[in-house]
């Protein structure tokens, strides 16, 4: 489990993969994958339908790419067993 709370929000019109990150609110956006590097992390906030917005910290205004709770849940499961390992090299 993590330490980050569920965070939900509410917007006016369609979400759609790459709509500008702020038309979400600034509200809610948390950085469960922040470390030691400068500031440059990815920031999630959890939707009201149950997906999941991503937006790069450095550009809260930037585009959002909007995930299923089946894709989310698929990438951070394989992600525990390793299977994204090869991002690292």
């Amino acid at each position: 489990m993590s330490d980050h709370p569920r965070r939900t929000t509410h917007t006016i019109g369609p979400i759609y993969n790459g709509m500008p990150a702020r038309e979400l609110g600034s509200e809610g956006w948390s950085k469960p994958w922040s470390g030691t590097n400068g500031g440059n992390c990815v920031e999630a906030l959890k939707l009201a339908d149950g997906r999941v917005a991503l937006r790069q910290s450095t550009d809260p205004d930037g585009p959002a790419l909007i995930y299923t709770p089946h894709e989310i849940e698929t990438f951070i499961r394989g992600a525990k067993r390793g299977e994204a390992d090869f991002l690292l090299a």
